[in-house]
């Protein structure tokens, strides 16, 4: 798939997009500085979240335990209480956009009602991210279809079947392109609840660019899933994870952002090829750093050469080692001194 002019798949560089989410406060001068952070790290995409508390929660929904344990959520509120804490000033989104242009980054918004697709159409969103807690909600599905953007779809809590659900939803709206993302639901996440290799069952089964959404701690899953194929990788980030907010505690800060882009371009390089050869880098210790045949002794001219007067040494530029059985009970040409490096000219 390709958004914009970059094109997402196997064998491409790994689509970064730094998930701001609802970590701006309500403040806009955040929201811009979030910006400006994931510019610095070298993220490919920087992304936020439309959503409005009357239309993606009931009032009457319970409140959800990660947010009571970690103290997130004050005695009195409900979970429809902090979401409208939460929610992004929709008229901030052309500016932001217009913001990551001037920035040269992409930018993204994940849409939680139909209005917000709307929304995102009139600035020109380049693809759409749909949250994993969306993946049932097929008639905004088909929605974003009907725009022939591309679309990253985040697959937490759901099975093959709700993948397949979702994806014909899609197709029968429209002929968007897909990505799917691995993700665990949690903040954060257990390692053991990660299960990475279920990109290569989604890849194997739906035969679409596979990535992966991650809420843990640090970016060790990052890097194993970049290693493993991921095309895109999705990260929250944070201007501090002193501020409060549901998401601040599980999200990177600018440094670590920053590190975590770092890492997955090393990754990329360290992948490298499939193809096992000595590098051009390697050249120089290939000729000297491996062994070959030498005299053990010196060796006179017309000598017949025996198994005693040959040691395996280094360098590896003389006679090749498998090569004993021929070089032994052969005579001598020249004078061999100790230490000579044999060649066949000498024997």
């Amino acid at each position: 798939m390709k958004i914009g002019k970059r094109r997402i798949g196997e064998g491409d560089s790994c689509f970064v997009i730094a998930e701001a989410g609802s970590n701006h406060n309500r403040d806009f001068e955040t929201a811009l500085k979030l910006i400006d952070v994931a510019v610095e790290a070298g993220a490919d995409a920087v992304k936020f979240q439309i959503f409005s508390a009357d239309t993606i929660y009931s009032k009457k929904t319970p409140m959800a335990s990660y947010l009571t344990e970690k103290k997130l959520a004050q005695d009195s509120e409900s979970l429809y209480d902090i979401i409208k804490k939460l929610e992004i000033p929709r008229h901030w989104t052309p500016d932001l956009m217009e913001y990551c242009q001037k920035k040269g980054i992409c930018f993204l918004s994940t849409p939680f009602d139909l209005t917000a697709v709307d929304e995102l159409e009139q600035v020109g969103i380049e693809a759409y991210k749909v949250a994993s807690f969306e993946i049932t909600h097929l008639p905004m599905l088909k929605k974003i279809s009907q725009t022939g953007k591309p679309i990253i779809l985040s697959t937490g809590m759901a099975n093959l079947e709700d993948i397949e659900v979702a994806l014909e939803a899609i197709r029968s709206a429209g002929s968007s392109e897909v990505a799917l993302l691995h993700c665990a639901i949690a903040y954060p996440p257990k390692y053991e609840d990660i299960n990475l290799r279920a990109m290569d069952t989604m890849k194997q089964a739906f035969q679409l660019p596979v990535g992966f959404s991650d809420h843990t701690m640090g970016y060790v899953t990052d890097v194993a899933a970049v290693a493993r194929g991921a095309c895109i990788i999705e990260k929250h980030y944070t201007l501090s994870r002193g501020q409060k907010g549901p998401d601040h505690p599980f999200s990177l800060e600018p440094h670590e952002l920053k590190e975590m882009v770092t890492a997955i371009r090393q990754t990329e390089l360290v992948l490298g090829s499939a193809i096992k050869k000595a590098t051009e880098a390697e050249a120089e210790m290939h000729r000297i750093g491996r062994r070959s045949l030498v005299a053990a002794r010196d060796i006179a001219a017309g000598t017949v050469i025996t198994e005693d007067m040959i040691a395996v040494k280094r360098p590896g530029f003389g006679i090749p080692t498998r090569f004993m059985d021929l070089v032994v009970g052969r005579k001598a040409v020249k004078d061999i001194e100790e230490d000579d490096i044999l060649t066949w000219e000498m024997i």
